[in-house]
């Protein structure tokens, strides 16, 4: 096994024992097993890990993107408007159409994923906004650190995400995030942010880096946290303080489809010997796609990742980046969660984008 995950083999077989990968290799080999799937020569790859989303919402921002598409920049003030519709759903509302999304995600092949919270951003709706997205999984983020609200200072909210809002959201949350940007927390906002929530037993995450150059990611490595996500805009000192902690950079690349913002650098990350995870980051406003293989496509295209480099990032590394060893590759003893491409190559995700790739997925051994 490289440090990127498996390798891919050929003329393969598995055998799920369960709920869990028990034994992989050439179909030669395959030992006797109860019951066979003949997959008819498609490629089978690991489900997708999708470590960057925000699901919570409610509201609709299409008019925004397409004033962006008529150039209008982007800069992250949206979120406002998306905070007022979601304070006014109701927790039926908000369950429902995290549903709906959790359920499109699964279609195109996301086994696992990571849904943040960020459109509350008070102490009510921060932590209802979580106990939603943990009816859908373990890796829930709290993220009322997203943007200040109006009618406060930011000095007066940092005080309240790190206070009653971190207590009331904690029992609700594996992770801490915080966006580290222009317009959003500076550096020794998001500082003081994330560790109250390591205080309080919360893996530190960030976006940074996604507008323009900052000190989040060298934070970010500072801190040993597991992930920084975004790096759109990178020194060389960001790229070696990433390589020399081993923080993973997540790129969005849908982000920058939906932006027009240059799309982060891949290769030279690659090429540095930094871990590259790859996410949706499906929300409502700068990047409204549920699409893993989407973003694989986009990062071979326009990122410098090979087919295969790009597979690994949204799978093996995309695990990584959310401190799981039990998913994110075909190998024994993880997690049976796999997809079946009706195409006999993974490198077919980015060399017919946009086509329905995924036939069939399968989560925990079960099929979907």
């Amino acid at each position: 096994m490289d440090p990127e995950g498996p390798d891919l083999i050929e003329q393969a077989a598995l055998v799920v024992d369960g709920a869990t990968v028990a034994w992989v290799g050439l179909a030669a080999d395959a030992p006797a097993a109860d019951q066979q799937v003949d997959a008819g020569g498609r490629a089978v790859i690991p489900g997708f890990v999708d470590s960057h989303s925000h699901l919570v919402f409610a509201g609709d921002r299409a008019q925004e993107f397409a004033a962006r598409m008529t150039g209008t920049p982007y800069a992250a003030g949206g979120i406002r408007t998306t905070v007022a519709a979601t304070r006014a759903a109701t927790d039926e509302q908000l369950t429902s159409h995290v549903a709906r999304l959790v359920g499109e995600m699964r279609r195109q092949g996301t086994t696992t994923v990571e849904i943040k919270s960020g459109y509350g951003l008070t102490v009510r709706d921060e932590a209802r906004s979580l106990a939603v997205a943990r009816q859908f999984t373990e890796e829930t983020t709290y993220l009322g650190a997203h943007v200040v609200p109006d009618g406060t200072t930011p000095e007066e909210y940092v005080e309240l995400v790190t206070g009653p809002m971190l207590d009331a959201a904690r029992d609700h949350a594996r992770w801490i995030d915080v966006f580290c940007e222009r317009g959003a927390f500076d550096v020794d906002q998001a500082r003081t942010i994330l560790r109250a929530g390591e205080e309080r037993g919360l893996r530190g995450r960030l976006h940074a880096n996604q507008l323009t150059y900052g000190e989040g990611v060298r934070l970010a490595a500072e801190l040993g946290l597991a992930a920084v996500d975004h790096c759109t805009f990178l020194s060389d000192a960001d790229v070696d303080a990433l390589r020399d902690s081993g923080t993973i950079a997540t790129l969005l690349p849908g982000v920058e489809f939906s932006t027009k913002q240059p799309y982060p650098d891949a290769r030279r990350l690659l090429d540095a010997g930094v871990r590259v995870a790859l996410a949706s980051d499906c929300n409502p406003g700068s990047c409204f796609t549920s699409s893993v293989p989407l973003c694989i496509a986009l990062a071979v295209r326009e990122m410098g990742m090979t087919p295969t480099e790009a597979l690994r990032a949204a799978t093996y590394v995309g695990a990584r980046a959310l401190d799981r060893d039990d998913v994110g590759a075909l190998v024994p003893g993880r997690r049976a969660d796999l997809v079946v491409l009706d195409a006999p190559s993974h490198v077919h995700l980015a060399y017919r984008p946009g086509v329905p790739l995924v036939t069939q997925t399968w989560v925990g051994g079960h099929l979907t």
